[in-house]
């Protein structure tokens, strides 16, 4: 959990716009995944003083529509931790940071995205569980919302950089039961079993050294467990697998070689978000490079190794996307995890006018 905020004379300093003082209610109040309530509140409140129409739906995302050719979003929730919510001084011309969990991930996006949805009159959605299960995401593009014309997700990139790529995630159970009996015999038992099959697993999928970690396929075991069973009968085997899926391959692909290599166990396959990787040539990419470059930046172009709900939305939705934020995403979940405010402000700047170029009312124009 996060601690309520610090109010030192620095803080209270910091805080001398509406922006940082979203950021900063926000970040002070707990939002671990499950735990979202109180920060969709905040939001809520926010909307409503700007005239806003705005609500909570069945599954806790905070829902503000307006115009739709952009929909910013981003998620609430964080994951656990406690870290002292304050304004201290960054290191060297880094300027003042907000320490505190989820100023980097994603508080810190979410904060900038309701700000620019204000100042534009572009809809928002602040959508809950993205570090468990995407329920929130899941949840607006099954309920058959009408696709926007495009997205832009929240999520730290700095603010010079444009996330467009992102691999996909398969996971499942791995299960195997074989009879007891004495450890000196040479038959593979469930355990073994289970072992075998990953190792295989591990081999089908092994890239060299060269290949880029976007373009692999990373297999991770997150949970084993086997032994005897308490009638001393059998033994059983179970084991959660997950798969990192670079837009060149499908998750069907994957399954289907996994599958192959079973030597006696089953897999229960029951999570299936498919890669992403969108072009830099739509116009919402050009709109965010020409804005970063009248911010003065340098744009940057991203593929992220994880999973974010730019999948979950991307598999539903035919439009462009892109995910940007402000901070460093090596500080996600880190015990350090902290936002410079100044990029902060900067990356509202950035959203503001991509926004505006998108809704046709920026009037300088230009191609980048």
């Amino acid at each position: 959990m996060s601690s309520m905020g610090k109010m030192t004379e620095q803080t209270i300093a910091a805080l001398d716009s509406e922006a940082r003082q979203l950021l900063f209610d926000l970040v002070s109040t707990p939002s671990p995944s499950g735990e979202e309530e109180a920060a969709a509140q905040i939001l809520v409140d926010f909307f409503e003083a700007h005239d806003r129409e705005v609500w909570v739906d069945d599954v806790g995302n905070v829902r503000a529509p307006a115009d739709d050719r952009v929909l910013l979003t981003s998620h609430i929730d964080t994951v656990p931790g406690d870290i002292p919510v304050e304004v201290k001084d960054g290191e060297e011309d880094a300027g003042e940071s907000l320490w505190g969990r989820g100023s980097v991930d994603a508080t810190g996006p979410l904060a900038a995205m309701a700000v620019a949805a204000v100042e534009t009159g572009m809809s928002f959605i602040g959508v809950v569980g993205e570090e468990l299960d995407s329920r929130g995401a899941l949840h607006v593009v099954e309920e058959g919302r009408a696709e926007p014309g495009a997205v832009v997700n929240g999520e730290p990139s700095g603010w010079e950089g444009i996330t467009l790529g992102y691999r996909g995630l398969l996971a499942g159970t791995y299960v195997a039961t074989s009879e007891s009996g004495h450890t000196s015999r040479p038959e593979n038992n469930a355990i073994q079993d289970a072992l075998d099959w990953w190792r295989a697993v591990e081999d089908e999928f092994e890239a060299d050294e060269w290949t880029p970690v976007f373009e692999r396929v990373t297999c991770k075991p997150v949970k084993m467990a086997g032994g005897t069973t308490d009638d001393g009968l059998s033994v059983e085997s179970t084991m959660d697998v997950q798969f990192r899926v670079p837009p060149e391959m499908t998750t069907d692909e994957v399954q289907e070689m996994a599958d192959s290599k079973l030597n006696g166990g089953t897999v229960r396959w029951y999570d299936d978000v498919p890669p992403v990787m969108m072009s830099p040539r739509t116009d919402v990419g050009r709109a965010f490079r020409v804005a970063i470059r009248q911010a003065g930046g340098d744009p940057r172009l991203l593929r992220k190794t994880g999973t974010s709900d730019m999948n979950v939305f991307a598999k539903v939705w035919d439009c462009p996307m892109v995910t940007y934020g402000p901070g460093n995403s090596d500080l996600d979940h880190a015990p350090n995890e902290h936002l410079p405010l100044d990029e902060y402000d900067t990356s509202i700047d950035v959203l503001v006018s991509v926004c505006e170029r998108l809704g046709g009312t920026d009037e300088e124009g230009g191609e980048d």
